[in-house]
């Protein structure tokens, strides 16, 4: 109860931070006067408009990823796992890269977010016509690699072949990930999903936790494995597919965070994934607050520091588990 009281706020002060942290230097108190009472200035539009959709987005994908990767870990019982591994991030972020070349993200406003957010859904149902109905854990894994190799290989095609440098450009800059110039509009293209999905994980604590005895005795303990194979797959593809259409890829966060909570809640797959979730949101807030205050004429991107934070800190989590196992 501790952990999860102080990820909580943890979680609220990063939160209170992002509101309060930007280029514009504005006083604690007056940012958020104009926050709640409003007005008529351009503070107002700064604080409602800029801030808070930010903020708000990096709670709802930072959360719902660390929640999924708990939930893929805890599902093929592989701590290597990553919610990008069913394909849905290539997927999504193949369909983004389709509406840039094509002029569909320019000429619609919503047309990045729709074919990003279709791209997802192909590629899962891509990845259950692959793996079947009744397949193991290592036919999902093996689906979610061929699918997210075809989606890389068709997103670097289309860069490839690209003639227009505009376009490529923004292409490799939205495959950074960022949650700079994000309004409103972006948090309810996404609210939906994530909350569909984040609901859909929340089901699987006894799941996962009786699955740690193995498949023969969850089943046994009345576990449906087909039910709980469907509910991660549809549960992980809603938050990663929302997430990648608003805000890019942002990588190593789904796979980071449960890696570091997994020791405080005792290895209970059922635990972590709410320690995950307050985790996976505490990690991107700090990400985006770097990115605000390292180099911030530069637009450093936030797909780029979760990697260069995540990626260390990964091999050292590896280093200490091999060195442990020893």
């Amino acid at each position: 109860m501790r952990l999860f009281a102080t990820l909580a706020t943890l979680v609220v002060l990063l939160f209170v931070a992002a509101l309060l942290i930007g280029p514009a230097g504005i006083a604690p108190g007056t940012a958020l006067r104009a926050l709640i009472w409003g007005g008529d200035g351009p503070l107002t539009l700064v604080m409602r408009e800029i801030r808070l959709p930010r903020a708000l987005l990096a709670v709802m994908i930072g959360g719902s990823l660390g929640m999924a990767g708990a939930a893929m870990q805890g599902y093929l019982r592989n701590p290597l796992a990553d919610p990008g591994l069913i394909g849905v991030s290539s997927s999504a972020a193949l369909g983004a890269v389709l509406a840039i070349q094509t002029g569909l993200a320019a000429t619609f406003a919503f047309g990045l977010p729709i074919a990003a957010l279709s791209g997802a859904l192909i590629g899962v149902t891509l990845v259950l016509v692959l793996a079947g109905p009744r397949g193991g854990a290592l036919t999902l894994i093996l689906a979610g690699i061929a699918i997210s190799a075809l989606a890389g290989a068709l997103t670097a095609l289309v860069l490839n072949l690209s003639p227009n440098p505009f376009a490529a450009n923004e292409i490799v800059f939205w495959m950074m990930g960022s949650l700079s110039d994000r309004s409103m509009t972006h948090v309810w293209i996404a609210l939906p999903l994530i909350a569909v999905g984040s609901l859909l994980l929340m089901r699987l604590p006894r799941a996962l936790d009786a699955l740690t005895l193995g498949e023969d005795a969850a089943a046994a303990m009345g576990i449906n494995l087909i039910r709980l194979r469907l509910t991660v797959i549809f549960g992980t593809a809603a938050v990663v597919g929302a997430g990648v259409a608003v805000a890019g890829a942002i990588g190593f966060v789904g796979l980071v965070v449960p890696h570091l909570l997994r020791r405080y809640v005792g290895a209970r797959p059922g635990q972590l994934l709410w320690a995950s979730a307050l985790g996976g949101a505490a990690m991107l807030l700090t990400a985006d607050l770097a990115v605000r205050l390292i180099l911030p004429a530069r637009d450093l991107k936030l797909g780029v520091v979760t990697a260069l934070v995540g990626a260390p800190l990964f091999l050292h989590l590896i280093y200490r588990t091999r060195r442990e196992g020893l």
